[in-house]
């Protein structure tokens, strides 16, 4: 039998959501899934990019939004503007009309994580927001919820919770990734792999 895939799908301005992308990869195929890191097209121009020293991980293969149809699954990761996912990621799911025409996409399983400056600079307000994409293109959406305790209790400061996995980079990026962050998210891939393969056969 073939194994499901899920695409996790990235926009990094200085790579703490690639970095929690590579664990939630990590537990996609821990249990068994085929995981394909993609990132989503930068619209900013090369000087503004430079002025905010930022990284566009060109290594990473850009999928388009058609391609979409080709996962069983995907989990996209972006940093919050102002609550919401940026206008890079909000360009791609601009470009789905024809797959929300033909519900092209509906029955298909997806998930979010996503980055802040601060502590409370909305992880879940982001992730709730992005969820309408799912909704109209009749996306399942498969949250964290909280099967791991590492989502629980204030002994330190992290990113993270039921909605999705998360990361606090400070307003410069100066915070890097902890491994409780990434634990985390591997958790996520894991769950969610297990979640689709549920239905798959």
């Amino acid at each position: 039998m073939s194994k499901p895939v899920v695409y996790v799908v990235i926009h990094s301005l200085w790579g703490h959501i690639k970095t929690v992308a590579e664990s939630v990869v990590e537990g996609l195929e821990a249990e068994g899934v085929e995981a394909k890191l993609f990132r989503v097209k930068e619209t900013l121009p090369e000087d503004v990019l430079g002025k905010m020293y930022a990284s566009t991980f060109d290594s990473i293969p850009v999928l388009e939004p058609q391609d979409l149809v080709k996962a069983d699954g995907f989990i996209f990761g972006f940093g919050t503007r102002f609550g919401a996912a940026p206008a890079q990621v909000k360009a791609f799911w601009d470009a789905t009309g024809g797959l929300w025409a033909t519900q092209a996409l509906a029955g298909k399983y997806g998930g979010v994580f996503t980055s802040t400056g601060t502590q409370h600079g909305g992880q879940e307000i982001t992730i709730s927001s992005f969820i309408s994409h799912y909704v109209h293109h009749g996306v399942l959406f498969v949250p964290l919820g909280y099967g791991t305790p590492l989502i629980s209790g204030v002994d330190e400061v992290f990113g993270g919770g039921p909605w999705g996995a998360g990361t606090l980079s400070d307003g410069n990026g100066s915070r890097q990734v902890s491994q409780r962050e990434k634990d985390i998210a591997k958790y996520q891939g894991e769950s969610f792999a297990k979640t689709i393969k549920k239905t798959f056969h």
